[in-house]
């Protein structure tokens, strides 16, 4: 397979980038605008391989879309680049809207014209996944699950524009023909997670003893998903996914944010004791606006259709992720020295005071 994968430089697509060339052997050209959250070390183990090749572009630019995949001729695009941070979201919604829109419209087009140029048995074998979020759905009663049939029901700017985008997608689809599917994905966690999300956050906060922001009453509930799970889906999906359909994929692992950053103090506790209980840096600040209440994947769909169920429970991952960054502080510490060091973002100007100097938790 020869693949283009947008946004491959980021958690999941560097994650994604990797699998893809190191397990699967496939041709990948990883196209990524290189942004904050971008990182290149993380596909240091890709970065001369035959089989990767890096095009540092911005799927807004239609011109180089059109350049890149016409040159590359590929079999199918993955398309994960976004702006995908809640936060930011609310302090910067414009980048959200260029890049997840407009972006998405840019690349529809480009592989549009590319796919309409193929022939008969190169159009009907091309595939067009596009990455989304399970936030479109909005937020969850107790007890509920979201399915593909749920309705959209976005709350922050960031669900917004994903929604926007995946709309763009299924339109695409039944407009022109375009073999696209989509996933909705929970919250990812694992190696190479960029430290403004909750779980690399809370870790490198306890490392250093600075406290451990929970927003409002820490119940607020998401679905954790392993990345490596996550890739391993999305690579199904493009090779037996049929095409037209959304596909939700999670971890089965619901859980109150407090619980996860109990559990993380417990395992570094384990890992790497320090005396106090590092439970003891928890500390309760301001919600964030908007804050959607509970998010939970049924994953059925998926798992019986395409086989497909998650390897990880959340005890296995947190303790993978929290032994790699324990491993790894060559690829966490220039970001959490020069990019970004843990000031809380996402504030309405009335909750500014004092919310400064504590790092932000954000899921």
């Amino acid at each position: 397979m020869r693949v283009v994968v947008t946004g491959g430089a980021g958690f999941i697509g560097s994650a994604l980038v990797r699998y893809l060339v190191l397990d699967r052997g496939w041709d990948v050209l990883n196209v990524d605008k290189l942004t904050y959250a971008a990182n290149l070390q993380s596909l240091a183990t890709v970065a001369n391989k035959n089989n990767h090749k890096f095009v540092h572009a911005d799927i807004c630019d239609a011109d180089a879309m059109a350049r890149t995949i016409a040159e590359f001729q590929p079999d199918a695009v993955m398309h994960l680049a976004a702006e995908s941070h809640v936060d930011r979201s609310i302090m910067s919604s414009a980048e959200f809207i260029k890049t997840n829109i407009l972006g998405t419209h840019v690349l529809l087009e480009a592989s549009r014209h590319y796919w309409d140029r193929l022939s008969a048995e190169r159009r009907e074998n091309f595939r067009f996944l596009h990455v989304s979020t399970d936030e479109v759905y909005g937020s969850l009663e107790p007890g509920c699950f979201f399915v593909e049939s749920t309705a959209y029901d976005p709350r922050s700017p960031y669900s917004a524009s994903k929604a926007s985008s995946d709309h763009l997608v299924s339109a695409w689809r039944e407009t022109y023909g375009l073999p696209a599917l989509i996933t909705n994905c929970s919250n990812n966690y694992g190696p190479y997670h960029f430290p403004e999300k909750l779980i690399p956050l809370v870790l490198l906060n306890a490392l250093e003893k600075r406290p451990l922001p929970v927003y409002g009453d820490g119940r607020q509930v998401r679905d954790w998903l392993y990345v490596e799970d996550h890739v391993k889906a999305l690579t199904l999906v493009l090779e037996r996914g049929r095409v037209g359909e959304t596909y939700n994929v999670g971890g089965r692992a619901p859980m109150e944010n407090i619980s996860v950053v109990e559990r993380i103090c417990d395992v570094l506790d384990a890992l790497r004791p320090d005396g106090e209980s590092r439970r003891k840096l928890i500390t309760f600040v301001a919600d964030r606006p908007g804050h959607d209440r509970r998010y939970a994947i049924d994953p059925s769909k998926i798992e019986t259709e395409l086989g497909w169920r998650a390897q990880n429970t959340f005890e296995t991952g947190i303790e993978a992720t929290i032994r790699w960054y324990l491993n790894n502080e060559w690829w966490w510490r220039p970001l959490r020295e020069g990019v970004y060091s843990g000031a809380r973002l996402g504030l309405l100007p009335s909750q500014q005071d004092g919310a400064g100097a504590l790092a932000e938790q954000v899921v």
